[in-house]
């Protein structure tokens, strides 16, 4: 598991390898990936935004930015944990992903918490 705490918010990432998903002559490597965030601070905040950088081999870099996660702004208050996972392809057997999430607090602050570089790699479950 990777992890990457931002102003009391703590974001943890678990990789994982999909061979039946995958086809190894066609380059097309897939990864599931598990994320949850934990509201650690004394106020509930909102998700909004997302922004990822996808690494495929040393080939290449992907941005990814939009709304929320998975078609959600989750408000998430002290304590509580959002989960939720989502899944990349690459055309290589070795990559990585990190980025950020744009938060809001309740008093209209917005703020930008790391997600933590995690490298996706074939087989390696």
């Amino acid at each position: 598991m990777y992890t990457a705490i931002t102003e009391n918010i703590s974001v943890t990432v678990q990789p994982v390898y999909l061979d039946g998903q995958s086809n190894w002559m066609e380059k097309k490597f897939t990864f599931a990936y598990f994320v949850r965030i934990t509201n650690n601070s004394d106020t509930s905040v909102k998700l909004i935004k997302r922004h990822w950088y996808i690494t495929d081999g040393d080939v290449s870099v992907k941005e990814v930015e939009g709304d929320g996660v998975i078609g959600k702004q989750p408000l998430i208050k002290p304590g509580k944990s959002h989960e939720y996972n989502s899944f990349c392809v690459l055309e290589n057997m070795e990559g990585s992903m990190e980025g950020t999430y744009l938060l809001r607090r309740q008093n209209g602050e917005e703020f930008k918490v790391t997600i933590p570089n995690f490298t996706l790699r074939a087989a390696a479950n």
